[in-house]
């Protein structure tokens, strides 16, 4: 029989996937999904030595945990930077809206009854906007957007990251804030 509940969970990295994994596939709590699956969709990552990092570590970790994850063949760093160039200080709503609008096309055309991202983990993401481009796509793909914020075990997951012994990043992902983290180091 057909899990009655599948969440398609988009991974942005997998420190930020430690919290919303342990919350959402725990048996001590009433989890709310019969099977989640992972995805990692992250074009965004620059360089591609970092993304290949990224995605080691979390495949460090899904193979410790058991967690099935698709890992998408296509790393088209070419088309988010045509599509946030002379637009650098919107290049987050791009970029989140993309990653959230490729998971909920895969999730409908998998037969997911639900989808969500580990970006509502972070401190650093537009929590708002998240839930928004969610519930948006929700009502384009009707696949059910499941929105939790994760932000309140934000400590937790850096403990589970380090547990783990996984790769933490320093920068979120792009090239521009590859630059923003690494100048204000030095300034």
């Amino acid at each position: 029989m057909e899990s009655e509940n599948k969440l398609l969970l988009h991974i942005c990295c997998s420190p930020c996937l430690m919290y919303p994994y342990h919350v959402l596939s725990s048996a001590s709590s009433d989890s709310k999904f019969d099977k989640i699956i992972g995805y990692f969709y992250n074009s965004n990552i620059h360089p591609y030595s970092e993304y290949l990092r990224r995605e080691e570590s979390l495949k460090k970790f899904s193979d410790t945990a058991g967690f099935k994850v698709i890992y998408e063949k296509d790393y088209d760093m070419e088309e988010f930077i045509r599509n946030v160039v002379f637009r650098e200080e919107n290049r987050c709503y791009y970029c989140v809206g993309n990653r959230l609008e490729k998971t909920a096309a895969l999730a409908k055309s998998s037969k997911f009854t639900h989808f969500s991202t580990t970006l509502l983990y972070s401190k650093h993401q537009d929590h708002d906007y998240i839930r928004e481009a969610g519930f948006n796509l929700q009502k384009k793909y009707g696949v059910k957007f499941y929105y939790e914020d994760f932000r309140r075990g934000y400590k937790e997951g850096i403990e589970l990251s380090r547990e783990y012994g996984l790769y933490r990043q320093n920068y979120c992902g792009c090239i521009y804030s590859e630059k923003e983290r690494f100048s204000r180091k030095q300034a």
